[in-house]
């Protein structure tokens, strides 16, 4: 029998309609974060701008929610199964996505369906490694959980690139009625389409195998084992640093455009950073897979990231024109995406791997979990009167960067990937 007998062509049809529903629920996450400036005047009168529900809370709102319902989410995905959670998380999307739409120009029904959005997420994003460890053979998981977390990262670049394009980004203008609700009617239908191809293609695992549960830990137990391992304990400080500024980066990117001097919302700043990402989580992951290593390619990316971070921390100090400034910006936002977004799904897999028999949605949502507190902690700062602490933050940032690449030096190679090199 050949190796991957028992993994179907039709794992491919499954790892297509995860990217899909990927694709959309971060498409929903930024649909407004691109375009801050000309939302705070289409929605004008709607909320008060000083205060913790403004634009920048629709946004915020998803790191929010997943701080509760990851693990329930992690829970039910465990016990029930990864059709279960996926199916609960396409209805989620497939309803709030319209809802969205529909209410476009009432800022307070846009938000309570961005709050259901918010809740589909985890139960989409914390299926990862489970989808990759139940359809895919070993040798080919980096590259699955890569493809997946890849196309979260297309999922903000369209929300980034395309949705000033859209709507129109000259903030001297006061009507944007149309292109908002042209692109919440957009995003809308595509959820929609993606939800419900996932309702009805979706599948729990290849026929004719059986549900592994021997030597398996439950969901509790697994949690418990998670958080007993040194090398687990490591990786979460990680995420905590790198996914907690991802979040926060991606969440303000029209407001770090404004900081330093750039007019227009054009949404380059995200682009930049998620196309490099884009390209990361493509080449890296099959890297990974393909010269059996987790622990380099970690290194490497961490190395990567601390220049990035000090780009974006200190480009006035590189620079004295705002052209300049914003060209260094730019380039470092590259640079962040690649070596940053590259390292969560090699993240996610060495978790999955070091944290074995734990439940693979376990590790990867509590490593999801920490980085949704921390970019929180990190939006909700950044905002506080009008973005007046954002410089401090991206220094902080900086110097947490110089923390995270001594952590990586510190971890062990996964011991399932050292018995692969050895078989």
């Amino acid at each position: 029998m050949a190796k991957n007998d028992h993994y179907p062509g039709y794992r491919y049809v499954i790892l297509s309609i995860f990217i899909l529903i990927s694709i959309a629920i971060q498409i929903q996450w930024l649909t407004h974060a691109a375009v801050v400036r000309p939302a705070e005047l289409f929605y004008q009168g709607q909320f008060n701008a000083a205060s913790f529900f403004n634009i920048d809370f629709l946004a915020l709102v998803y790191m929010v929610v997943f701080l509760v319902v990851s693990f329930p989410a992690s829970y039910i995905i465990d016990t029930y199964g990864i059709r279960v959670g996926l199916i609960t998380g396409s209805v989620l999307l497939g309803v709030f996505s319209i809802t969205k739409a529909i209410f476009a120009r009432n800022f307070m029904c846009v938000a309570i369906s961005q709050t259901g959005l918010a809740v589909a997420q985890p139960f989409i994003i914390n299926a990862i490694t489970a989808v990759v460890a139940r359809w895919f053979p070993f040798s080919e998981r980096g590259t699955a959980a890569g493809l997946s977390t890849l196309a979260q990262y297309v999922g903000i670049v369209i929300a980034m690139l395309v949705t000033p394009l859209i709507v129109g980004s000259d903030p001297d203008l006061t009507n944007y009625g149309t292109g908002f609700e042209r692109m919440l009617w957009i995003y809308g239908g595509l959820s929609l389409i993606a939800a419900i191809l996932c309702i009805l293609l979706i599948r729990e695992r290849p026929e004719g195998t059986a549900p592994e549960t021997t030597g398996r830990f439950a969901f509790f137990k697994g949690i418990k084992h998670i958080v007993h391992q040194r090398d687990m304990l490591l990786t979460i400080l990680l995420f905590l640093i790198g996914l907690g500024i991802f979040n926060a980066i991606s969440s303000m990117t029209d407001s770090i455009a404004e900081h330093v001097g750039v007019k227009d919302s054009d949404g380059l700043i995200g682009g930049l950073m998620l196309i490099g990402g884009i390209i990361g989580a493509f080449i890296l992951p099959i890297l990974s897979d393909r010269y059996k290593k987790r622990k380099m390619f970690l290194v490497i990316c961490l190395i990567g990231m601390v220049p990035a971070l000090f780009g974006l921390a200190y480009p006035d100090h590189l620079a004295s024109h705002t052209e300049s400034i914003y060209r260094i910006v730019l380039i470092s936002s590259f640079m962040l995406g690649f070596f940053v977004m590259s390292a969560g799904p090699i993240g996610f897999q060495y978790a999955a791997e070091v944290c074995y028999p734990a439940p693979e949605s376990s590790s990867q949502g509590i490593l999801l979990w920490v980085g949704q507190l921390t970019g929180m902690v990190f939006v909700a700062g950044m905002s506080v009167n009008n973005n007046q602490h954002l410089g401090a933050f991206m220094t902080t940032f900086a110097m947490l960067g110089l923390l995270a690449l001594a952590a990586v030096l510190l971890l062990r190679e996964s011991p399932m990937m050292l018995a692969e090199r050895s078989s």
